[in-house]
C-alpha cells in the first residue's frame, strides 16, 4: 500500500468512517494507488456527504459506499468479507454528546468495533486491522506537575518536557467518550492476544488537515480557522494555555498505510500518534498564528474548563517514529497555511453547507 498498485495487486480495503475527515484522506490516498475502497458511512455528520462526492469525482468505481451503521452486524459483516485490510474510524467522536447520550456513545464507539472485531474473528484469513484510538486513554492527566512559561503549559520534569506522554502510561478513562474508546482500544489489543486478529492500535492526539470541518466539541484546529475566517467569535474554554500536538492529516494517513503494512510486527501493540513536542502549541499560541496569517484581530471568549480537559498533552511519538519508519512530521505553522488554503477553495460552498447544519 505504498505504491501504485498493478492491476494483479488491487486490494479492497475497508475503511469504516471513510467519509468522515481522517477516514476520507486515507480512502483518497488508498484509491489513488490503485486500491478498491469500501467506504463504511452513515453518512450523518454534516459536511461529510461532500466528501463521499469528492472520492467518487476522484477515483469513480473504486469508491464502494456501504450507507450503513457501525453496530449493524450483518451490514459489518458483509463489509469485512472480501477486503484484504480494515481502518476503522466509525465513532462517536465529541467528549459533549458522551455526556449528552452516554449509551449511544458506548453502543457506537464499543458495541461497533466489538461487532466488527467479531466479524472479522469469523471471518478468519487474518485480515490487519487498525484502530483509531485517543490520547484521551491517558485521562486528565492532572497528577503531571506544570509550569506556565510563553503562553503555554509545560510540564516541570524535563524528560516529560522533552519527549512528551509515552505509551507506558497507565491508562485513566474519564469522561463517558473516554471510557468507551479506552474500552475499544483494549478490546482491538486483546483479540490480538486471544484470538490472533492482527490489529494495531493508533492513539491520536489532535489531527488537523484539508476536509476538517471542525466544531468546538471536536476539530478545533479548523473550528477556530474557519470562525476567524468568518469573523466569529471563538470560546476557549478553560485559560487557553492548554497544550496539544497536532498533526497534519497526509502524515496521519502514512502512519495508519505504514501500520497496517508492518502489522506482521505490530499486531497487539498501541502507538501513541501526533505532532510529538515540536509540533505543540497552546490554544493561545494558535490563535496569535491565526492573527498573523489572516491579518486580523479574532474575538475571544473564556468559558469554564470542560469535564476531562487536558492542561497538557503531547505525544512521545518515538515509538512509533521507529516501529512504522516514518518520517518527520510536517511543521504545524505549514499545515496550518496548508488548512487555510483549501478552506479558502471550499468557502463559498462549503459556507452554505455549515450554515445550513447549524
Amino acid at each position: 500500500m505504498s505504491r501504485k498498485a498493478r492491476p494483479q495487486e488491487r486490494s479492497r480495503i475497508l475503511v469504516t468512517g471513510g467519509a468522515g475527515f481522517i477516514g476520507s484522506n486515507l480512502a483518497h490516498r488508498l484509491a489513488g494507488e490503485g486500491h478498491e475502497v469500501t467506504v463504511l458511512d452513515t453518512l450523518a455528520r454534516p459536511g461529510v456527504e461532500s466528501n463521499l462526492a469528492w472520492l467518487h469525482a476522484s477515483h469513480g468505481g473504486l469508491i464502494r459506499h456501504v450507507r450503513a451503521d457501525i453496530r449493524e452486524k450483518d451490514a459489518v459483516e458483509d463489509s469485512v468479507r472480501d477486503v484484504s485490510a480494515v481502518f476503522h474510524f466509525a465513532a462517536q467522536v465529541a467528549v459533549t454528546t458522551s455526556f449528552s447520550d452516554p449509551r449511544a456513545d458506548f453502543d457506537i464507539n464499543v458495541g461497533g468495533t466489538f461487532a466488527l472485531l467479531e466479524a472479522l474473528r469469523r471471518r478468519g484469513g487474518r485480515v490487519p486491522l487498525v484502530f483509531a484510538s485517543t490520547n484521551k486513554v491517558y485521562g486528565d492527566l492532572s497528577d503531571v506537575p506544570l509550569e506556565l512559561s510563553r503562553d503555554a503549559y509545560h510540564p516541570v520534569d524535563p524528560e516529560l518536557r522533552r519527549h512528551g506522554i509515552a505509551e507506558d502510561r497507565r491508562l485513566d478513562f474519564h469522561t463517558p467518550y473516554g471510557c468507551s474508546k479506552g474500552a475499544a482500544d483494549q478490546y482491538v489489543l486483546d483479540y490480538a492476544r486471544s484470538f490472533g486478529v492482527p490489529a494495531a492500535v493508533l492513539r491520536m492526539s489532535c489531527i488537523y488537515g484539508p476536509r476538517q470541518r471542525g466544531t468546538e466539541d471536536q476539530g478545533w484546529v479548523a473550528h477556530f480557522l474557519i470562525s476567524a475566517m468568518r469573523g466569529r467569535p471563538i470560546s476557549l474554554y478553560g485559560d487557553g494555555y492548554q497544550v496539544r500536538d497536532v498533526l497534519e492529516v497526509s502524515d496521519c494517513v502514512d502512519a495508519y498505510i505504514a501500520c497496517a503494512r508492518h502489522m506482521d510486527r505490530v499486531a497487539g501493540r498501541a502507538f501513541n500518534l501526533g505532532g510529538g513536542p515540536q509540533n505543540a502549541l497552546s490554544l493561545r499560541q494558535l490563535i496569535r498564528e491565526i492573527e498573523v496569517l489572516l491579518g486580523r484581530r479574532i474575538d475571544v471568549r473564556f468559558s469554564d474548563w470542560r469535564a476531562g480537559d487536558q492542561r497538557y498533552y503531547v505525544s512521545d511519538t518515538r515509538l512509533a517514529r521507529q516501529a512504522l519508519a516514518l518520517k518527520p512530521a510536517m511543521s504545524w505553522r505549514q499545515g496550518l497555511k496548508r488548512l487555510a488554503a483549501w478552506l479558502q477553495s471550499e468557502e463559498a460552498p462549503e459556507e452554505q453547507k455549515l450554515e445550513a447544519a447549524e
